[in-house]
Order: structure tokens, then C-alpha cells, then sequence
């Protein structure tokens, strides 16, 4: 049935509105309720009532769009981080609040584990880490390649957190329970390291995985200081 001339109207008001931010705000609600098709312009225009070829007015293509979400997604963390901190503190905040983002928008966080946005929020997060590790007593060439290491090393855990959130309930919980079942139930002949901590093994939890990998991000970084000032 073709569209009356009031609905056509509206159809137009809606794209002439549309704002970046509005685009944004949109595909973030939609990457909230976990689906994967927050960066599909179709979905986009059924989201804002709006002709999804509007979206190409505001970003040029969809990785444009990709990259403006995560940098949305990054001031999100930086805002979860509290004023005072000293430089331990201003890391495991920002692991802390990488993680809840990622999970809450898990499309974006696993798309974003190896992609650079190029845009302020990012910028802000690298100069918050590096700012960390020179007050910790690291310069120059040192003080770079332990910012990397956190933030890659970040990037890669919160990512792959996203990842696995994205698939079904069902396929987590079998992946969950191998560690309870078929770890139990190794040749222990075979693979008597498996066999003699199958118990230990089945009761780490991400948490502890996670507070484990932002301490070892630490724990190197005052160690390089402490290495370079007996120097």
C-alpha cells in the first residue's frame, strides 16, 4: 500500500533530524540488548523510524560509525573513574570500568579489541595510562611500551569477555562445564598435570582471572621502575 502523504512527511522530518548523536545513542541501546546488528544501517532506521540511507549522511560508511560508538563507549569508562586516585588505583578503575562497558555492549567491545578510534575519548584513555605508568617512575621508551602493555593487554581480556557474552546462554554453559566433565575425565596417564589440578582448575572464576591479570599488569610495572632507579 503506498504511503499517504502525511506518513511520507514524517518519514522525511525523521532523517532531516537525525543528529550523529542520535545515531549513536541509537546503536548503543540496540548493542545493550545484546544484539549484533547494532551497526547495520536497516536496523538503525528501524530503531530511529527514520530511512536507514539517512544514516550515510552523518558517517560515511559503517566502520566510521563502529569507530564513533567505541569512542562513545570509551568516555562511558573514563567517566566510571573516580577523581584522586594514585596510579594503581587509576588502572584497576580503568580495567574495571572497560570490563562493564564491554559486557554491557558487547558487540562494540569485541569489535573494538583490535581496532583504534582515532577520536578524543581514545586519546584521553592513552594519556590516562601513561600518566599512570610515569608516576609510577617509568620515561621515555619504557613509559611506552608498558602503556602498551596495559592497554593491549586490556583491549584483548575485555574483548574476548565480550566475544563469549555474544554467543547463547546454552553454548556458554557447555563451555562452562567442560572443566567439570571432560577435564574430569582426562587420561590421567596421559595428562597428570590436568588430572592432579582438574579440583583447581574447575574453581577459578573470571573474577579472580581478571583481578590476577590487572595485578601482573602492575606488579611488572613497579618492578621495571624499582629495576631502572637501582640502576
Amino acid at each position: 500500500m503506498p504511503k499517504s502523504p502525511a506518513n511520507t512527511a514524517r518519514s522525511k522530518r525523521a532523517g532531516s533530524q537525525l543528529t550523529p548523536d542520535a545515531i549513536i545513542d541509537a546503536s548503543l541501546r540496540i548493542a545493550a540488548r545484546g544484539s549484533e546488528d547494532a551497526f547495520t544501517v536497516r536496523r538503525l532506521g528501524e530503531e530511529l523510524g527514520a530511512d536507514p540511507t539517512a544514516i550515510y549522511r552523518h558517517f560515511r560508511d559503517k566502520d566510521e560509525l563502529l569507530l564513533s560508538v567505541a569512542d562513545r563507549t570509551l568516555g562511558e569508562v573514563l567517566d566510571s573513574i573516580p577523581e584522586g586516585l594514585d596510579w594503581k588505583g587509576r588502572i584497576r578503575a580503568l580495567a574495571d570500568g572497560s570490563l562493564a562497558v564491554a559486557l554491557k555492549y558487547p558487540v562494540v567491545g569485541s569489535a573494538m579489541a583490535s581496532r583504534t578510534t582515532r577520536r578524543p575519548n581514545e586519546f584521553r584513555v592513552v594519556e590516562l595510562i601513561l600518566g599512570a605508568v610515569m608516576e609510577a617512575g617509568l620515561e621515555g621508551a619504557e613509559a611506552a611500551l608498558h602503556y602498551r602493555m596495559v592497554a593491549d593487554s586490556l583491549l584483548a581480556y575485555v574483548g574476548q569477555q565480550a566475544a563469549y557474552f555474544l554467543f547463547d546462554a546454552e553454548v556458554r554453559a557447555a563451555d562452562e562445564s567442560a572443566w567439570t566433565r571432560e577435564y574430569r575425565l582426562v587420561d590421567p596417564q596421559a595428562l597428570p598435570n590436568i588430572t592432579r589440578l582438574s579440583a583447581e582448575l574447575a574453581e577459578v572464576t573470571d573474577e579472580q582471572i581478571f583481578e590476577a591479570t590487572v595485578g601482573a599488569l602492575i606488579s611488572a610495572i613497579e618492578k621495571r621502575a624499582e629495576t631502572l632507579r637501582g640502576a
